[in-house]
């Protein structure tokens, strides 16, 4: 492992309204750009590097749930927002110098390659950064568990979720100035005390596979890149 660094292997979870900036919907250049070039730091010290990106800055299939309607058609349209995504973040990587592959979960091989633990393994070995796309394929299941799922499955060192805060707190602490912020937990407490950072099912299949989770700010320039070396602002949920 090269000298400094914490983790060797890490499946960096984006939620897709990260991709927003400024912006009502789509995706903010700049903040791609951004993001693209902490990847390629990351990369450059020898960290390999898995992603998993939402779709919400295009659509979320809760939405149709909510109203109403179909939730399979709903998430099924989720997914799909999740490959647009993907091939934006294959392009803003590619532009920095930085090889990517795109895996699908769900087949699309005119667009990208349909996921398979192998071929994935095999990609991230030769030094590509290896982007998930499509969750799990699966309708009610979010990409925080498609993340859980992928990080398992690539023997991840540690599964880092990029929020639009500086770690879990015990409230939302832009509604409620008195919430807590925790700089560790267990995965249990995380479950037990319903903390809504990631779905129960997400936190459970890490905790079953001893995988950490560390929740960071994507917002502030370097932090995914401070984590990656035992430093920053984040809270860390670990058994260990």
């Amino acid at each position: 492992m090269a000298e400094g660094l914490r983790y060797k292997r890490v499946l960096l979870k984006l939620s897709g309204e990260a991709l927003l900036g400024s912006q009502l919907f789509g995706i903010d250049d700049a903040v791609l750009a951004r993001v693209a070039g902490e990847v390629k730091t990351a990369v450059a010290a020898g960290v390999e590097v898995g992603i998993v990106i939402g779709g919400g800055n295009i659509f979320r299939g809760m939405k149709i749930a909510a109203s109403g309607g179909n939730r399979v058609a709903g998430d099924h349209m989720g997914m799909l927002a999740t490959v647009m995504n993907a091939i934006a973040l294959h392009e803003g990587l590619e532009k920095n110098g930085v090889p990517a592959r795109i895996f699908s979960a769900i087949p699309m091989p005119t667009i990208c390659e349909t996921f398979t633990q192998q071929r994935a393994e095999g990609a991230m070995k030769r030094g590509r950064v290896v982007i998930f796309a499509g969750g799990t394929g699966n309708p009610f299941f979010t990409t925080d568990s498609g993340a859980a799922l992928r990080a398992a499955e690539m023997g991840c060192d540690a599964l880092l979720k990029g929020t639009k805060v500086d770690g879990i707190y015990s409230a939302d602490p832009k509604k409620d100035p008195k919430a807590v912020r925790f700089e560790t937990l267990t995965h249990q407490q995380v479950l037990a005390r319903g903390l809504e950072v990631m779905d129960a099912a997400a936190v459970a299949l890490a905790r079953d596979n001893g995988i950490p989770i560390i929740v960071f700010s994507i917002h502030d320039p370097g932090a995914f890149v401070d984590v990656l070396h035992g430093r920053g602002r984040c809270t860390i949920v670990s058994d260990r």
